[in-house]
Parts: structure tokens; sequence; C-alpha cells
């Protein structure tokens, strides 16, 4: 027995070593302060996130399109093994659970769908009263859309699912509590969602409001908070009736501790925050944001119970939510007549400050102060500060993507940023000053790549490894081209020095034979995990980026591409590639890159044994500029080159 506890504590002893310095990312952002910054990523950085050293490294196939975020929950005894491990969700209602790192396992360690027999999975089909009658907002199934939740302490992945019974088309809602070692359901589990609330407005039977099957919209990331598992909804296309729920379930019992609507005496008000979890302050209260909907009660917009185009802060009170504080700008009629809802992204609060953030339609985000957030008043006169993340034209300025937060060091101090990247625009980068709880918009840094008109914008996360001067990125994922709304559109997925973000470190463009995203996945966030990132995709597959292991000497990339060099450089008509190989390539190419990540020109080179040069013309297709030179042969980047165009 001596012996057992002896090899026991050398194992755990091993299994400390190797995981310890990884994380686990069990909720939406991260962490309940939604802040979208994993700041213990100790692999990757600016200096080896690059087309030469990163890449795609392998994709996981799964049954349907992912809205839900991946999770990843470290060492993990599973199969026989510890290992780590990222649980994929589709719209088809089935959960997977993959090794999150070891390429050669590519069959799901489990796999479950959880559509009851007899039930099927809801499709946009379903919505007949939607938009008109003709529902694109989803292309397909609307199984796991709001991200799931885990609880290590008991080994619990908790998620929503939706059907409709096939005799009876009867629409159903259910709460499950997933056991995450195998797959299987924990005891009670699943069980219906059923709600009722005491209220007159829309849809209201005597005084009875009931929750909707079929018209709520479970679109946020689940919340695990002191117990309880909290769950949001809002709409389809504001196809009514329908209001904004948020629903406590206890994680043990899964029975409902708390229930609260958000217009009780109106109409509207969904929660949707483009798929966010609610965020909690260092204090346990929660802040969720809402959409269109009726503002107060009658002749009073600042009536408790009716916050349409809000910022709630809520506590739990008994069986329902108190509502704390809030705030409504003083433009919500306008908001509400124009679709311009103000609950298109969760909420982001500064750490260790009373300032939180949130944006609208319009390309605005308000700082307000969370120890008084104002209400409603005719000038908006809480406001702390309104900063604009987007100024072209009304119709293409919106804010989907919850802003992230990092830190960083710098000779003067450190440096607190935010991050926002609204639709048909560039991203931005705003500098939070400490001394006067302002930022300063003075130093407001503006991208260099503009997307394509049309929604969503790019979802961002942040990694660094703590304030590492050199170690922040922004990750970014956003739709190639096009708007992705109602289509499903191809994505590019892309890095960025937090200190600057103008400077692109890498695109999955920059190498597409290697890199492609797929089909974007809207509203979904990259993951960053133990020098890894996990991106979602609409193609049916997670895709995996990390370092590729590869020798980063230029003698040693390709044994056979001995040398490489380019001249003259700086260049403005031509410039001549000289190289050697010393054996046969079966193809060989260079690619011209910008700084977005956009292939300007490519150029066959021979590929034959021996020194060449070749000369290419510079002046027709390239403005004055910085650009990557890559040489490629199969798909795999042999070498990578800096030109200035002048």
């Amino acid at each position: 027995m001596k012996n057992l506890y002896l090899a026991l504590s050398i194992f755990l002893m091993i299994l400390n070593i190797a995981f310890g310095q990884q994380v686990s990312v069990l909720t939406q952002r991260y962490d309940n302060h939604r802040l979208g910054w994993n700041d213990r990523e100790t692999t990757l950085n600016t200096s080896n996130v690059n087309p030469v050293q990163f890449g795609m490294l392998f994709t996981r196939t799964v049954d349907d399109q992912i809205y839900a975020q991946p999770l990843i929950v470290r060492n993990l005894m599973i199969n026989g093994g510890a290992r780590n491990v990222v649980f994929v969700a589709t719209v088809h209602n089935s959960l997977y659970a993959f090794d999150a790192d070891d390429s050669a396992i590519s069959s799901p360690l489990w796999q479950v769908n959880l559509t009851h027999l007899g039930s099927r999975v809801i499709n946009h089909t379903d919505m007949t009263g939607a938009c008109g009658g003709n529902y694109n907002d989803f292309s397909g199934n609307m199984g796991i859309v709001g991200t799931p939740v885990i609880d290590t302490s008991t080994s619990t992945l908790y998620v929503v699912t939706r059907e409709i019974t096939l005799t009876t088309s009867v629409f159903k809602q259910y709460l499950h509590a997933i056991d995450i070692h195998t797959g299987n359901e924990k005891s009670g589990s699943p069980v219906y969602i059923t709600a009722s609330y005491y209220g007159n407005g829309v849809g209201a039977v005597g005084d009875s409001i009931e929750f909707e099957q079929q018209k709520q919209n479970q679109r946020p990331a689940l919340m695990l908070l002191n117990g309880v598992v909290y769950v949001c909804w809002a709409s389809h296309c504001d196809w009514g009736p329908y209001h904004g729920w948020m629903i406590g379930f206890d994680k043990t019992t899964l029975l409902k501790r708390h229930v609260y609507n958000v217009t009780p005496g109106g109409t509207q008000g969904g929660i949707w925050m483009s798929g966010s979890g609610p965020t909690v302050d260092d204090s346990g209260y929660i802040y969720v944001t809402t959409g269109n909907g009726t503002v107060g009660v009658g002749s009073n917009p600042n009536n408790y119970r009716g916050r349409g185009e809000s910022i709630i802060k809520l506590q739990p009170a008994g069986d329902s939510m108190r509502v704390v504080d809030f705030f409504t700008p003083s433009n919500y009629l306008h908001l509400n007549n124009y679709d311009l809802d103000y609950g298109t992204d969760g909420a982001l609060i500064i750490p260790n400050t009373s300032c939180v953030l949130s944006g609208t339609k319009e390309g605005k985000l308000y700082m307000v102060n969370t120890n008084y957030m104002g209400h409603y008043t005719a000038g908006n006169d809480s406001v702390l500060q309104i900063l604009i993340a987007n100024s072209q034209n009304i119709q293409n300025v919106h804010i989907h993507g919850t802003p992230v937060y990092s830190r960083y060091n710098t000779l003067q101090g450190d440096s607190e940023c935010i991050y926002v990247w609204s639709e048909s625009d560039s991203i931005r980068q705003f500098f939070f000053n400490r001394t006067t709880q302002l930022f300063d918009t003075s130093l407001t840094v503006k991208g260099n790549i503009v997307l394509d008109n049309g929604m969503p914008g790019s979802m961002l996360s942040v990694s660094s490894d703590g304030l590492t001067t050199n170690s922040g990125i922004i990750w970014a994922s956003h739709p190639l081209s096009g708007n992705a709304n109602q289509q499903v559109r191809p994505g590019r997925f892309m890095a960025m020095d937090a200190r600057n973000v103008q400077r692109v470190l890498w695109s999955s463009t920059m190498l597409p034979n290697r890199d492609s995203v797929g089909s974007f996945a809207k509203f979904n966030t990259p993951v960053i995990a133990n020098g890894k990132v996990y991106l979602a995709t609409f193609s049916n597959r997670l895709d995996v980026y990390g370092l590729l292991n590869q020798p980063t000497g230029i003698e040693h990339i390709n044994e056979r591409l001995q040398f490489t060099t380019l001249y003259p450089n700086p260049a403005n008509h031509s410039a001549t590639v000289s190289y050697s190989l010393a054996g046969n390539l079966d193809q060989f190419s260079l690619s011209v890159v910008d700084l977005t990540g956009r292939v300007i020109m490519q150029v066959e080179l021979p590929s034959q044994a021996g020194a060449h040069e070749k000369t290419i013309s510079l002046s027709e297709q390239l403005s004055a500029g910085i650009y990557e030179v890559m040489f490629c042969s199969g798909g795999q980047m042999l070498n990578i080159l800096k030109l200035v165009k002048y």
C-alpha cells in the first residue's frame, strides 16, 4: 500500500509539472468578468505568431454548424488517461469531446446527440412567422446555440437544447447536465424548461406571462454563479409575442431558483448580446444588456418593470431577480423605431473600476458608473463617456462583438486598452487613463484593415503572458467578404500586435491552402489556450491553430532551399528573386502579401535543382508600402522576406 501511495504521489507530481502552466476555459470569454483576455498564454507571442512558425495544425469534424464557443478542460481523466479536452456543441444538438492537443487522435473521446427519441432538432424553417415568413438568420438547424458552461468541481457541463416532437409538433427546450468524463446525463437531467411571470404584457393570460418554447431564442452563453446556472433568452427576428427572460437553475437539482422577465408590462426586451454571457462584477452583481422593447411603464420611462434598450444591474432576490440599477440611452425611442438595438453586445467592466461599457447598432460604446448608472435622462446625464467605434453610414456601423480588454508593460508604465471592431470598419484600440478614469481618445489607434460592408463585424479575443510586453496578441474572426447576417460567408482569422493593432502578425489568408478558415462562425469568439487557438466554423469542423514545430533558420526550413534573397530592396518598378535549390521541388512559387493578409500577386518559380533568378514587376500591382514575400512549395511555407515598395 505504501508503494501504491508513493507511485500515486509521483504520478500526481508529474501531472502538475506537465499541466501546471495550462488553463481551462470553462465559460464564454474565459470567465464571468467577460474580458475576453487569457493572460496566462505562455507559448504564443508576437515573435512566433507569423506565417513561417504559426498555422493550422489540424481540424476536427462535427455534424453541423458551431454557434457555441468551444470550451476546454485541462488535465481531465477520460478514456483511461489525463489529457486536455476541448468540448464542441453543434446546432444539431450534438456534443463532442476531443483531445485538445494530439493531432493523431482525430476521433471523439465521446460523442452524444441530445435530441429525444420521437423528436427532431428545430430548424429555421420552423420559425414560420419570423421576418415575414423568410427567416434566414440561421441557415439550418438551431439546436444548441448558446455556449455551455462547465463546473469542474462536479465534472458537469450544462447546455440548453431545442427540439420539436414529430407527431404533435410541440416545441420544447431542455437544460441538460452532462458528465464531462462520459457524455452521459447526470441524475435528474434533462429538465423541460418552463416558467411564468406576473404581468399583463403582450401574450399574458390573465396576470401571467408564460415562457414561449418556440419563439424564445436561447442565444446568450450560459453562466454559473454561486451554485446557480443562469440562462437567458431573446427572440427570432422580433417575432412576437416574446420577452427577454433570465432563469436561474440550481446546479445540483436543476430546479428553478430565480425567474426574471425584462418587460412584464410590455413587450420584447430580448437578452441577446450576440452570444455573450451575463457579466459579473467583483461584488457579485450581474449585468445584461437588452434590445428593442418597452421602456418603463406608461409615461414613466424609469419604471423597473420595463427595461428594453438598457443595460441592467441585477441581483438574485427570492424566486426572482431584483433590478438594482440600470442605464437607458436618451434616444431609446429612435433606437426602437429604427431597430438600432442597444443590447447587441455584452457588458465589459474595466477591472478595478466602476466603469462599465456596452454598445449599440449606432456604433457607439456608452460608459457609465456601476455605482450610479443613472437610469433614463433626456440628456444622458450619467454617461461618463461615449466612444465612437464606427463613424460611417448609420446602416453599417453595428457593434456585435463585445469589446475585449488587456494590459501590457511599457517604459512609461502599464497601458490599459480595450479593442472593438464594428461592422464595415476597422478595429479600434482605446487607451484607458487610470487617473482620469476615462479613455484618452487622442491616442486611439485605428487598424489598417476595413471589413466588407455587412454584419457582424469581428469577434475578438486577447492572449498574453501576464503583462509581458511582446506577448499580447489580438485575435480576430470575421467574414472575409459580404454580409453574414443571413448568409453563410467565408471567414478570415487573424492576429495583431496588442500594442499596436496596425501591426498584423498573421492571417489565414496569407497561406490559404494551409490555413483557410472555411465558413465564418457568426458571433463566435476564438479560444486561445495552452499554445493553441480553437476556432469554430460553419464548415462542420473545429479548426485548431498553433506553432508548426518548424525550425526558423532559413537554411533549415527546407534542406532543398539553400539560399533566398530579394534585390533591390526597397524597390520601385521591379525586384529580382535569387535562390538556390539543392533538389527538385514538385512546385515552387512566391506570393506577395500586404499587411492585411491579402495576396496581391503570385508568381510561379523554376523548381529544378540549381541556382535561379527571376525578376518580378512591381509597378502596376503594388502601391507604396511594406509587403511580405512568401516562398511556398506544396502549400508549405519555406521562407518569408520583407519587401519595401516605394
